[in-house]
């Protein structure tokens, strides 16, 4: 039976290990967001992962005088612009600005919403030709001397001034800067997506080698974007759960060796992590597709816990006794005790966060596997006549100290009241509704990006309209209708502006109208001669305008094809996406002062749906159901517990010792955080109820029904030296720069500390063996 359970792990081991050779490894942070949010939410979690604001590189070079950060700025985009990993790159040279104007003087009476056929009545002629007047003597006298000929309707200047409308950064030696002058400015759009983390760092190496390259004296580089946070992220995240992983081995390894001083022993301690390490990574690639960076890191844990279960077997082996002896007294007691953990662990399996879920698929595989190889292969490799004697050494004094325990009883009593208190009291929230928090950019980073989007100009995000159409067609149509609601919504002082995709790409049916409202050259004629009188123009002057107005009658419509090589393609690329399931026009808006008076006054077309989405709003609510639904899942879970000790101890009395314990616990645990952290996150809650899973161990034991003698002693000692290794495994993860893994770490390594000592203090097995 021993050989049979021997080859069999083997091959598991194996095939587990071939399947973590084809694994995917990834640190795509839209992991830590919820998985189902609505369709408009879902959207940005799309442009946030692929879409083209994921592509874009945000570049400052501060730390000299402006002129040599204007020169640094022209270099530095000479030499991006060669690099094929980049679709782009602006810093306000002008370079695309011809392809740009010449786009739009093409293209203008079809671009122009100005174009109807009220447009080109005498009486507009006339006052357009007065403006023109006016402008001949102003700085744009010299654009207005070249394109007056071909556009007496002025619609190349209304689009100019709808371009230069939009908020630009301020501009010095011919380059973009921030508005105090100690920043140049440049934009990269990459050609690869923002979730392709590989070629993002790529991208970003490129850029600082450009720049080191230069060596402009004493001037400094700094960039910013999704893509720079995923490869910062991920570099942070594979750091962590490198060199926690390592040291964790080490202290376990060093304990180990110290307390039974056997490297055979060593070795076998580390098996059944080990093999559920390999099961646990292997399960969550074929359940997940994909294994995240952060789930590595949370194996850090199982190192911690999963060497528990050897421990309780090598700690509690006598000479005389075989290891299979043992394992049959205590395996009911630690299979109510990995049971009770699942159902922990199933909190994170069921959340609505897809990496929270592959640590509860990697914690749960992980810790039965190493049960398994605890209690089916361990016995057949230990070395016969094996005992602690370190346990038996060291026995004495911790019983000395548990027989004491109870004693503190009262004191923890108030304690927990004190604590609850607290808790209750609290003048703020104890639970954050702030998803950023949960981040793993630093702070110094997110201010960062924030200053270098003010300074470029990007609109505030917070308020978004998001219309979802069929097709592209049709969201160009309802964002032209929405876009009329907007401009009334301005008028009325609602709102300050607005960006709409139409306007660089109308829709086939306002161009066609456009089209239509063109007058026939003769008709343009009589209506120019009328306009023309008693102005000093001669009519012959505007014979090209005659021309190109029916040129543009019968010219192709404009695609986004079109737009291919102008800065335009950017700006409608990020307004206007395809989709899975459609297309979803996206217009920011700026300036908001009434958004619930802009909320009622959308009514998209038919076929077309119309949101103001308050980000703000949204991302909070949104962190606050998926707040409330691993709050039903932990209280699901923890009833699962008490109803799993019910159906195994038989006995109220007994449930409530081994819970009492567990429930002080968690709620002084809670208590410390909330004192010495601010808020807690969603994080936190799994931490806590964790605290459940792995501390109800520790309380199962203490209740144990087992005699007085060595059998305790070692099990007591077995428990001490199990929540030193659990303590390392979880407690090393609160040093971790990772959100995740540092609330997690923090509340599990605490709370099983005090779950342990809070089973001794509350343990009845001295006062009245039963």
């Amino acid at each position: 039976m021993r050989r049979w359970a021997v080859g069999a792990w083997a091959a598991f081991v194996l095939a587990c290990i071939a399947v973590v050779g084809h694994a995917t490894f990834t640190a795509d942070l839209s992991a830590f967001l919820p998985r189902s949010p609505t369709p408009a939410q879902q959207l940005l979690v799309e442009q946030l992962r692929d879409g083209v604001v994921s592509r874009l590189m945000l570049i400052g070079i501060e730390g000299a005088a402006p002129e040599a950060l204007a020169q640094a700025s022209k270099r530095l985009a000479v030499e991006l612009r060669k690099q094929e990993r980049f679709v782009s790159v602006d810093n306000g040279e002008g370079v695309g600005t011809g392809r740009d104007r010449n786009f739009l003087w093409r293209n203008r009476y079809l671009l122009s919403p100005a174009v109807t056929p009220e447009h080109f009545s005498a009486s507009a002629l006339r006052e357009r030709l007065e403006e023109y007047l006016q402008m001949l003597g102003s700085p744009a006298g010299a654009l207005v001397q070249r394109i007056l000929p071909n556009d007496p309707s002025g619609e190349l200047l209304h689009l100019l001034e709808q371009l230069e409308g939009q908020v630009q950064p301020a501009t010095r030696g011919g380059v973009w800067f921030s508005r105090d002058g100690a920043r140049a400015l440049l934009v990269a759009q990459t050609r690869a997506a923002g979730y392709d983390i590989d070629a993002q760092e790529q991208a970003l190496t490129q850029i600082r080698d450009a720049f080191a390259q230069m060596a402009a004296d004493g001037a400094r580089l700094q960039v910013t974007g999704p893509g720079v946070f995923s490869v910062s992220s991920r570099a942070a995240i594979k750091g962590d759960a490198l060199r926690f992983s390592l040291i964790a081995t080490v202290l376990i390894a060093a304990m180990l060796l110290a307390l039974y001083r056997s490297p055979r022993l060593l070795g076998l301690g580390l098996l059944p992590v080990a093999s559920g390490a390999a099961a646990g990574v292997a399960a969550v690639s074929l359940g997940f597709g994909t294994v995240h960076g952060i789930t590595l890191g949370f194996g850090v844990t199982l190192i911690g816990e999963g060497v528990d279960y050897a421990i309780y077997l090598f700690t509690q082996t006598t000479p005389g006794i075989a290891p299979d002896r043992v394992l049959d007294r205590i395996w009911p007691t630690l299979r109510l005790g990995v049971l009770t953990s699942i159902c922990g662990f199933s909190a994170m399996l069921f959340s609505g966060f897809a990496g929270l879920a592959q640590l509860g698929l990697f914690s749960i595989t992980g810790l039965v596997v190493a049960a398994a190889v605890t209690r089916w292969v361990l016995p057949a490799l230990m070395p016969a006549g094996f005992t602690a004697t370190t346990a038996a050494a060291i026995a004495p004094g911790v019983m000395a100290v548990v027989r004491r325990a109870p004693a503190l009883r009262y004191p923890l009593l108030l304690a927990v009241i004190l604590a609850t208190a607290v808790l209750v009291a609290r003048a703020e929230p104890l639970w954050s509704d702030d998803p950023a928090s949960l981040s793993p950019v630093p702070r110094s980073d997110q201010l960062l990006d924030q200053q270098l989007r003010g300074d470029v100009g990007a609109p505030d995000l917070r308020y978004l309209v998001v219309i979802s159409a069929g097709d592209e067609n049709t969201a160009l149509v309802a964002s032209e209708a929405v876009a009329v609601q907007l401009r009334k919504a301005t008028e009325q002082g609602l709102l300050g502006g607005y960006e709409s995709p139409a306007a660089w790409l109308p829709s086939r049916q306002a161009q066609r109208a456009r089209q239509v409202a063109l007058p026939e050259t003769p008709v343009l004629r009589v209506n120019l001669r009328q306009a023309l009188k008693g102005l000093p123009y001669r009519q012959e002057v505007f014979e090209p305008f005659f021309k190109d107005a029916a040129a543009a009658k019968n010219m192709p419509l404009i695609t986004r094809a079109s737009l291919e090589g102008t800065r335009l393609a950017l700006k409608l690329d990020t307004l206007l996406v395809k989709r899975e399931r459609g297309w979803a026009a996206m217009m920011p808006l700026r300036g908001v002062t009434d958004a619930e008076g802009i909320a009622r006054s959308l009514v998209a077309p038919s076929g077309a749906q119309a949101v103001l989405l308050d980000l703000k709003r949204e991302t909070g609510q949104l962190y606050r159901t998926y707040r409330g639904e691993a709050l039903a899942h932990s209280l699901l879970g923890a009833a699962v517990i008490v109803l799993l000790l019910f159906v195994s101890l038989r006995s109220p009395r007994r449930v409530f010792d081994v819970i009492a314990p567990l429930a002080a616990a968690v709620i002084i645990t809670a208590c410390v955080l909330a004192l010495t952290g601010g808020k807690l996150s969603i994080f936190h809650l799994v931490g806590l109820l964790l605290v459940v899973a792995v501390g109800s161990n520790y309380s199962l034991f203490f209740d144990r029904q087992a005699p007085a003698g060595g059998d305790r002693e070692r099990t007591i000692v077995s428990l001490l030296f199990a929540n030193v290794s659990t303590m390392i495994g979880f407690g090393l993860l609160a040093f971790s720069s990772v959100p995740v893994l540092h609330a997690i770490g923090s509340t599990v390594g605490m709370g099983a500390v005090l779950a342990l000592a809070f089973s001794a203090i509350l343990s009845r097995r001295d006062e009245n063996p039963r």
